[in-house]
């Protein structure tokens, strides 16, 4: 059996968190779904190796291995509406996002298949982010979550025309000091190849949101990358190795600055 997420122990106050670059999908599912779904389309594709890098520093990497398409682990379980007023994805979504339908017909999940799949994936993935939030706190007295998503740069039915190619998230300023969000914009605007937004269509998900607790010192980022930016967004879905290191340069200087903050993030927000 696939595992649910391949965990990398680190020795650093963050966590890089990847819940949307597993494309496995197990078979009892796959046979009930359409060619669109088996697809995995939606899947950020490569983010997990473009972050690879982190490796060497010792930081802490949770990467997810199973689809979008069975649970999406970054949608609250009691599938509370992230964004009011705009196209929302569910818990267990029923549609890609250019429409296209998963399931083929009569064969989309019940209530109870919902509940057996948070039980079998979304809370094992979560239930590691607590304890490694627990310990990194015990260690360093602060935490930082980075969690890692890319999407490909149109997709119309979520965004109109071309998405930026950097996308902060901190839920409109209220998951990371104001003094470290300018900092890493400043990172975007001295490199000069990439364009960048702060809390723009992407504020964060369900762990950006759920995760930040500013009286234990736990901070929370969520980074949206055009995919654009690493590879070819159309199937077969090519890395783009030459690309890829250049964004990596960046991506390698905005963990720096994170991880150079700590006397900023040890501040009691009590």
């Amino acid at each position: 059996m696939m595992e649910i997420y391949n965990y990398q122990s680190g020795s650093s106050p963050l966590l890089i968190s990847i819940p949307h670059a597993g494309y496995y999908i197990p078979d009892a599912i796959k046979v009930r779904m359409t060619p669109a779904g088996r697809s995995s389309l939606d899947t950020d594709w490569y983010v997990d190796k473009l972050y690879n890098f982190v490796k060497e520093q010792n930081i802490s990497l949770l990467h997810a291995n199973y689809s979008r398409y069975v649970i999406d682990l970054n949608r609250p379980p009691d599938q509370t509406v992230l964004y009011p007023g705009l196209h929302n994805t569910e818990l267990c979504p029923l549609t890609r996002f250019d429409g296209m339908p998963i399931y083929l017909l009569g064969q989309e999940p019940s209530k109870h298949e919902i509940e057996l799949r948070l039980k079998h994936y979304w809370f094992p993935y979560h239930n590691k982010i607590k304890q490694v939030i627990d310990d990194i706190i015990n260690q360093y007295g602060f935490a930082i979550i980075l969690d890692a998503h890319s999407i490909k740069s149109s997709v119309p039915s979520l965004f109109k025309g071309i998405l930026p190619d950097i996308n902060f998230g901190t839920n409109d300023n209220k998951t990371l000091p104001i003094e470290i969000i300018n900092l890493l914009s400043d990172v975007i605007i001295q490199n000069g190849q990439y364009s960048h937004v702060i809390n723009g269509r992407f504020k964060g998900g369900y762990i950006t949101r759920n995760y930040v607790n500013l009286k234990r010192n736990i901070f929370t980022l969520q980074i949206e990358l055009s995919q654009i930016l690493y590879m070819n967004e159309t199937p077969p879905f090519i890395y783009d190795d030459k690309k890829a290191l250049n964004l990596q340069a960046v991506l390698n200087k905005i963990i720096d600055v994170l991880l150079q903050q700590a006397d900023i993030f040890k501040k009691s927000y009590k």
